[in-house]
Order: structure tokens, then sequence, then C-alpha cells
């Protein structure tokens, strides 16, 4: 990254900011279903720089509105949860989900001016256990997008949230950055130690793998391939899915379904939320253990602080910047963990958090491994700056279904045989749950 200007368009998401409004066009997750409760406190919830609360009405819709009433703007955080609708405690005013005042009870009757008055709202859905939030102009939202990990049955799936405090980008960079695996998560483990054939094994037998990278209908792909002495090639297939989604390979391709969404709260403060289904959740390094039979080092359990109703008082790790996530020096010097720092997905939080709030990309020296960030980066800049100069709708708006293309994970092929061939086969062999368009279209 040459331009400082790039790097300002990328990691600023604010409303009128170039890629604010590229997240705008779509559907974005924003909170577990389960934190807002019916006739319950209002949430506090802080998405692309805006502050906002979530609540779920008596009638159980959910409620996104600005926190400020339109009124005089005090918090409608403050406010009462009551008969299908907020109301400021200031004056009394009372709004509905979709933001209607529904009464102005200061007010005399004749001066009333309710249907006059709106509080800002968005439009919001629920799916896959999550509240979505579409943030756009459009007065009809577009469809959902028909990532594979969403039609899974929820009680097939796992959902979870973390907290990271820094840019969306440095986080999404690192789900595809393949070859940090070999260090960062597993530094210190041989390729002996894991079983033949498992999916983690081929990230320490060769730690330095060679790259295939393509644009998609969805945003972009790789595969890191690593050769066999039989013939074959191994090969870890991973995505960047428009506007912030990936994919990671940590699993067998037929068994892998994930989506992983890195949805900035502002610049600055980030919420990872990842949906796991199929045979295969989550990442089976962590997960699965040695041959030995004992658990892998570094992969103890996550552990969350309690929440507070701060704006981005959820989803907070115990290992965090203020502690040095816990760094074990110790563990480190011994090689018992490679980085000291337990829990494989606290390694990558440290070393994101670490590069600073916003990093400063002019600084960087990429490398040829680093080739899958450049193409995504590019790939983003051009989508965005598409949308920005022209009007031109941005992949996946309206063509959802091109999400469904996109499944991650490992693989052997014959040496010989053409990557993207592969992965169409594997594809079609792979896929068990289809969005309701492809359904229509079989």
């Amino acid at each position: 990254m040459s331009k400082a200007t790039d790097g300002y368009d990328l990691t600023r998401v604010g409303p009128g900011t170039v890629m604010g409004e590229l997240m705008r066009q779509y559907w974005i997750p924003a909170a577990m279903s389960s934190e807002v409760t019916t006739d319950g406190d209002p949430m506090r919830l802080m998405l692309l720089g805006e502050q906002l609360i979530a609540f779920r009405d008596s009638s159980g819709r959910v409620g996104v509105l600005d926190h400020q009433c339109p009124h005089r703007c005090a918090s409608l955080f403050l406010g009462r949860n009551e008969d299908n609708g907020i109301r400021c405690v200031y004056h009394g005013w009372k709004f509905d989900v979709d933001g209607n005042c529904l009464e102005m009870p200061n007010v005399p009757p004749p001066q009333d001016f309710k249907e006059k008055v709106r509080a800002k709202s968005y439009k919001v859905r629920e799916a896959a256990g999550l509240i979505w939030v579409y943030m756009g102009a459009r007065a009809e939202a577009p469809p959902m997008p028909e990532l594979e990990a969403l039609f899974v049955p929820e009680q097939d799936l796992t959902v979870t949230i973390l907290q990271r405090e820094a840019n969306w980008l440095q986080g999404l960079e690192g789900d595809i950055d393949t070859s940090h695996f070999g260090f960062l998560h597993a530094g210190h483990i041989n390729p002996d130690d894991f079983e033949e054939g498992h999916p983690a094994r081929h990230t320490v037998s060769n730690r330095a793998p060679e790259y295939k990278v393509t644009e998609t209908d969805w945003g972009t792909m790789y595969g890191a391939f690593r050769p066999e002495a039989n013939g074959q090639m191994h090969w870890r297939m991973a995505h960047f899915c428009l506007p912030f989604w990936t994919q990671t390979p940590n699993a067998d391709f037929h068994d892998h379904v994930v989506a992983k969404a890195w949805v900035p709260m502002d610049d600055t403060h980030t919420m990872l939320i990842s949906i796991y289904g199929g045979t295969g959740k989550g990442a089976t390094y962590s997960s699965s253990k040695l041959k030995s039979g004992g658990n892998i080092p570094g992969v103890d359990g996550l552990d969350y602080l309690p929440n507070t109703t701060d704006w981005f008082g959820r989803w907070r790790a115990v290992q965090n910047i203020g502690n040095d996530w816990q760094i074990d020096r110790e563990a480190q010097r011994s090689n018992t963990i490679y980085t000291g720092i337990r829990n494989i997905v606290m390694q990558d939080q440290a070393v994101c958090e670490s590069m600073g709030p916003i990093v400063d990309h002019t600084k960087e020296h990429l490398a040829p491994s680093d080739v899958m960030i450049s193409r995504t980066r590019r790939r983003l800049l051009t989508t965005a700056r598409a949308l920005a100069t022209d009007g031109t709708i941005p992949p996946g708006v309206d063509d959802a279904g091109v999400f469904w293309r996109a499944r991650a994970g490992s693989f052997y092929i014959d040496a010989s045989k053409d990557w993207l061939a592969a992965y169409d086969e594997k594809l079609k062999a792979a896929i068990r749950w289809r969005a309701p368009s492809q359904q229509a279209a079989e």
C-alpha cells in the first residue's frame, strides 16, 4: 500500500465515507438475537460509527434506532420499553420499531404533530440467531446474503461474537493471510505431531506455501498449495466475500461451513461474528488433539469480561491489550507456546491490536505471501469507488446468490489438475445447504 488516500478510504466507515457507504449497501449482522428480550432493557449498539439503540417490543419485533430522541436529543437508551414502543423518559414521546412517533403526551392534542416526526430507524431481520441491520438508503432493502452457513439449521450452528480494539480491515486481513498459521499458531508444533492427512499438518511441514489468487463474483479467493511426494497437491482454499466476510480453510473442504463477518463498530473497534456449521464446526486446529492424545498447547478456551452498558461494553475478552493478552514469556522461551499467548483466537487478536487502532499502510513492505491481501484491498477500493463515483451497485447486493458459491477448506488433487476446475468439482460434491434461490433454480 503506497498511497495514504487508499489507506484512508479502506479503513474509515462512518456516514459519507467511501467504505462506509459500500458497507451500507448490504445487510449487516449486528448482535445476537438473545441480547435483546421482549420489553427488556434497550441496548446500546455502535455500528459503522453510528450510536444506535436496539430493543425488542411487546410483539417480539426488534427495533434499531438512532439513540437520540428527535425531540430534544436525550438518549433513548434511558427509555422505557413498553406497550410496543420505546418511550423517551424526558417528555414521554414514544416511538415504534420503525421510528414512527406514536405519542406526544406533553403536547396539547390540538397542537400534536406526531405524524410529522420520526426517529431515525433501520430495517431489521433475524437469521442464524443474529439481528441483522440494513443501513442503506433504499426504500426496499436488498436480499440477505446467501452464504451457505446461513442456511444450516440453527441447531447445527455455532455462532460466536468477539470484540477487537482495532480497525476492521486489520482483522479481516489476518483471516486471509494463511502463511502466518505455521508461525503464530503452530510455530511450536512439529509435522509428526499430527496424524497423516490432518488439515493442519501441511501448515507446519511447509511453512512457506505458494499461492494462486483470483477475483470472483463475490470478492476474492486464494488457493495456497503445497506439493506432495506422490504426485498430489494439497490445497487450502479461502475467500473474501464483500463487504467484510471471510471464509477460512481450517478444516476439510467437504465438512467445513463457515462465514466470519468483520463488522466495524467504528473506525477503531470491530465485532468478529463467526458462524460455523456442519460436521467441521470451528477451527480444526483448535479443536483437535495431538497424535499422542494430548491437547495442543495454546488452545485454551476463550474467557469473556462481564458485559457493561457502554458503547463498547459487549463481547470483550479477558485477555486484552490492557494486560498484554496475558502473554506467558516462559511458555514462549520454552517453545511450549510459540507466542506465549494461550488461545488461537487471541493470538490473532494480539498481533492485530498490536499494530495500533488503525495501521499506517504506508509503512508496510508487502511480500509475495501477501498477494491475497493486496488483491483484496484493490477489489475493495475498486468496488467502493465505483459506487461513489458512478453509482455502480456492488456485487452481491442484488445478486445475493453469488455468495453461495464460496466455500473454504482443504483437499488433495492431482498436481497437474487446474485449481479452479478442481474447486468447482469439490464444491458441487460438498454443498449440502442450499439457499431458496438455488433450490428454485434446480
